[in-house]
């Protein structure tokens, strides 16, 4: 029995002694108290997956330096010049596309994971079975009903939907942002995540407005079930506190409508530190599919495939400059993924054809940063029917992630994945994780002076993002919601009036990410 059953259970037999850091209290089923518990959970981790649809080009993202002339000679036509490769200072023999200058500035600070040659046996050259493959985590000889997110998931939100939204859980387990749910989400029951078309309709979403109907009876009667349609969306009110209580901060995005795909992590952005407790958000951005003109004519530095690296790199720069202005950089992962990579040769339309391994990327201030396998080989005389091999399964980084980054148990995270995989280290988890940043920080949270009188001052530590501090009597009850708001990372102050409280025992808690610290404070006599 865990620890929120065994609460659940005990308190509906009658009254239950509740200790506190050696404080005791006395709480009853209803009690404010008992729903502030259980609303910190664990949650404070969150994965942000990119997908890139169509099967990315990753030759021409991650060119092998020390095999620059079997490169070109492979695909003289679409071939990156020398000269204009991106080298990486810690990785010389390796090199980035021109167009994604900014995500080489986050490697070189450490703040991306770059994994070579990602695929899965077998590869089906099917954009259809090959992205159904990578969602499910399948074998590529079998099919699955439900989502390698959905499987985690499920662990989490026991029996969804049935009984959700609650107290307890009262935000979506997963946010995508497009007209369908992924498969990936897909739990035992049904998608474990909920869907915000585009970002146009998020901003009506959270404001109350809709698109513009004609000014007739029948175009009054659509707005009217447009907003209906809106307002009964089961999560509508936790996602509008979060919007309310987060701004994007980071100066770096585009404009509006320029890249669709910073437009959606921006919105990921502001709802992260707003404090939703969502654990997954998927965005995409799709044209990846490059059979021809994936270069221009004029220069192969330029054309489709340079103006869609371009846009994954200027959006998860800004995205990962917003989440660091507002402190809530270390809670968060993300990484890119695409259902496969292109041939080693070029074709005569200056494209690539279905390929099998590409690489892929994980960002976020919490990655061990560097690369994980080794540079592709490339034979000296390649055909038109020759791809990378290869080197580590998809369901490794997977197994990884849930493993280092949501401390996924040995048992759950063999029954999510159906088989053992090799855990590869490309999360940091070090003694810096906030599990550890708890025990360290708890002398952090105090208040003087204590006994107080009239008033007092909390001092509290943050890890940064939404922090929530509430004062309970002795049997309890909430009188007051001290703070909740946003902080960066270090220690704070807000001052409280206690003028108004009878003289007694309280106690103040603060809930900030996976942290629940609660202190005594003690109200003496006028």
């Amino acid at each position: 029995m865990n620890r929120k059953e065994f609460l659940g259970k005990s308190i509906t037999a009658g009254l239950l002694p509740v200790m506190l850091n050696g404080f005791s209290l006395q709480a009853f089923a209803d009690s404010p108290l008992v729903a502030f518990l259980n609303k910190a959970g664990n949650e404070d981790r969150v994965l942000v997956l990119i997908q890139l649809n169509g099967g990315n080009d990753g030759l021409n993202t991650v060119i092998p330096l020390d095999q620059y002339s079997k490169y070109y000679s492979a695909r003289t036509n679409i071939a990156i010049a020398e000269s204009k490769v991106l080298g990486l200072g810690t990785a010389p023999s390796v090199g980035l596309h021109p167009g994604m200058s900014k995500m080489k500035n986050m490697y070189e600070e450490g703040k991306i994971s770059l994994v070579q040659s990602v695929g899965y046996p077998n590869q089906d050259f099917s954009h259809f079975r090959s992205t159904d493959i990578w969602l499910t985590g399948s074998n590529s000889d079998e099919e699955l009903d439900t989502g390698w997110m959905g499987r985690y998931l499920d662990t989490k939100f026991p029996g969804f939907p049935s009984n959700y939204p609650n107290a307890t859980h009262p935000d979506p387990p997963a946010i995508q942002i497009g007209a369908m749910i992924s498969p990936a989400l897909q739990g035992a029951n049904m998608s474990m995540g909920m869907s915000i078309t585009d970002p146009n309709y998020f901003y009506q979403f959270v404001t109350g407005t809709v698109d513009p109907a004609p000014n007739t009876p029948m175009g009054h009667e659509l707005t009217f079930v447009r907003l209906v349609a809106q307002q009964t969306q089961q999560y509508s009110g936790s996602i509008k506190a979060a919007v309310d209580k987060a701004t994007n901060k980071s100066v770096l995005y585009p404009t509006a409508g320029v890249n669709t795909l910073a437009d959606q992590l921006k919105i990921v952005a502001r709802l992260i530190a707003g404090g939703l407790k969502t654990r997954v958000y998927m965005v995409s951005l799709g044209g990846f599919d490059t059979h021809a003109t994936q270069v221009a004519v004029s220069g192969t530095d330029s054309g489709a495939h340079a103006t869609l690296l371009n846009r994954v790199s200027e959006a998860v720069n800004a995205f990962q400059d917003d989440l660091k202005l507002l402190s809530v950089d270390n809670r968060v992962l993300g990484m890119t993924f695409s259902e496969f990579g292109r041939r080693i040769k070029s074709n005569a339309s200056l494209g690539t054809d279905h390929g099998a391994a590409a690489p892929l990327f994980l960002f976020g201030a919490k990655v061990n940063g560097g690369i994980y396998g080794k540079n592709v080989v490339i034979p000296d005389e390649p055909s038109p029917g020759d791809n990378l091999p290869m080197q580590i399964d998809f369901r490794a980084i997977y197994a990884s992630i849930l493993k280092d980054w949501f401390e996924v148990s040995d048992a759950d995270l063999s029954s999510i994945m159906m088989a053992n995989y090799p855990i590869i280290p490309v999360i940091n988890t070090s003694a810096s994780s906030l599990r550890e940043m708890q025990a360290n920080e708890i002398a952090l949270l105090s208040n003087y002076p204590n006994p107080a009188r009239t008033e007092t001052t909390i001092q509290f530590s943050s890890i940064g993002g939404l922090v929530q501090i509430a004062l309970f009597d002795g049997s309890g009850k909430e009188m007051m919601m001290i703070v909740n708001e946003p902080f960066t990372y270090g220690t704070h102050e807000v001052k409280i009036n206690v003028s108004h409280l009878a003289e007694g025992i309280y106690f103040y808690q603060l809930v900030n990410g996976n942290r629940k610290l609660s202190k005594k404070l003690l109200i003496a006599s006028k």
